[in-house]
This record gives structure tokens, C-alpha cells and sequence, in this order.
């Protein structure tokens, strides 16, 4: 779920739509953003599921990277439209500290590093494996 907060003569205005996490959804995400002149995103850090949101928005959006733990809305019935409205809210008035991105380059190359790892641990494993049998 997404959602722009603007406010019109100190009455807040919001915004919202849901899109698919596929590629088509972030790029349409990407043209509804730019449509209604949005160029600063806050968005949540949960698992690895803003990656792909991320890497679409970058060129076109300021983003802030915020930890679960920092936007945490108040207990009660948790919905999508009022997580997206709470960090809305909460990066309205400055409330978001962002985390630490590192240039697209060092990302991408601790992508590799990963997968070489993760790669050469399958291998081993194999080995081990034939060795066995």
C-alpha cells in the first residue's frame, strides 16, 4: 500500500493506491509518483522485500530507508493503509531517521560477494556429499 500525504491549508490530504510488487506495479508506482510530483519516499525496511521497490525508485526519488523498529505504529488492528499512512505521517513531520545506503555500485558488488558465497558453500556441500556416498 502506498500513500502521499500533502496537506491543503493545514488540512492533511491523503493519497492512496496498492500496487503489484512485480515490475510492471513498481513502474507504474514509479509514474504515479512522478504524475503527482512526488520526489521524497519513506519507505520501510522489512526483510528483503524493498529491495526491488528501492532499486525502481532511485533515479526518480529521495528515499528514506527506515527501520520497522523507528516506524512501529501504536498496538491495535495493524492494516496496510494505516502502516502506510503512519510513515507517511511520521516523515511528514520529520520524524524518520534514515539508514545507510551504500552507492548502487557497493551494493551491487555485496550482491555478488553474496552469491559467490553462497555458491561456493553448495559446492562444498556436493563434495562432501560424493565423498560420503
Amino acid at each position: 500500500m502506498d500513500c502521499i500525504a500533502s496537506s491543503e491549508k493545514g488540512v492533511p490530504i491523503y493519497k492512496r493506491h496498492r500496487f503489484s510488487t512485480y515490475t510492471k506495479g513498481l513502474n507504474e508506482l514509479s509514474q504515479w509518483l512522478c504524475e503527482r510530483n512526488c520526489k521524497d519516499v519513506c519507505m520501510e525496511s522489512t526483510e528483503k522485500y524493498w529491495i526491488p521497490v528501492f532499486n525502481v525508485l532511485e533515479d526518480s526519488c529521495n528515499i528514506t530507508l527506515a527501520h520497522p523498529k523507528y516506524v512501529k505504529a501504536i498496538r491495535g488492528k495493524k492494516t496496510d493503509k494505516k502502516d502506510a499512512k503512519w510513515i507517511a505521517d511520521l516523515f511528514k513531520h520529520d520524524l524518520v531517521a534514515g539508514s545507510f545506503m551504500p552507492p548502487h555500485a557497493i551494493r551491487q558488488l555485496r550482491d555478488f560477494i553474496r552469491y559467490r558465497f553462497k555458491r561456493t558453500n553448495i559446492m562444498s556441500s556436493e563434495k562432501n556429499h560424493l565423498q560420503t556416498v
